[in-house]
């Protein structure tokens, strides 16, 4: 199973944030407008991302609520046809509730950088450090911690969960 290391916090000065995350990164940026849909599953989550409307990832995965860095699990089936998969897991497995957001990535090595605009609640930064099977958590979180630093986060805003939980706990 794919493995990674997330963090995810809130943030106030974007552009700032942006400026920074082009400085560190080897690619981006690249706007990305996502739809995730959630569904009822007996164990982690279960996301259909639609990405541009055009193609969808199919996304179950694994990962703590714990603010600050944490290990995700997850396993990705990707599709041209989001409409055939949307309908076949509503029907199946009922639709939870969906978050909208446009999101700028970067990439610097091997973490994903994302600055997310979450329709509903504001603009995110969220790390993703991918591990390799040889890789251990405790590197993936020193280097998840190394770049939250370079970017000027503040750490008094991690955030805890998905978007998914804060959209439903606004509610």
């Amino acid at each position: 199973m794919a493995r990674n290391i997330e963090i995810k916090v809130k943030i106030d000065a974007v552009e700032n944030c942006k400026t920074r995350a082009a400085e560190l990164a080897d690619t981006g940026p690249v706007e990305i407008v996502q739809e995730d849909l959630f569904f009822a599953c007996s164990e982690g989550r279960l996301k259909l991302r639609i990405i541009d409307g055009e193609a969808a990832q199919l996304i179950a995965y694994r990962r703590s609520d714990t603010s600050g860095p944490k290990l995700s699990e997850y396993k990705i089936y990707e599709t041209d046809e989001p409409r055939v998969l949307r309908d076949t897991l509503e029907l199946s497995n009922g639709v939870l509730g969906s978050v909208s957001k446009v999101r700028i990535l970067y990439i610097v090595g091997r973490t994903r950088i994302h600055i997310d605009s979450v329709q509903g609640l504001g603009e995110f930064l969220e790390l993703e450090v991918v591990l390799s099977d040889k890789d251990t958590e405790e590197e993936g979180m020193a280097e998840a911690r190394i770049l939250i630093e370079k970017l000027g986060v503040d750490e008094d805003k991690l955030v805890q969960g998905a978007y998914f939980d804060l959209l439903r706990d606004c509610k």
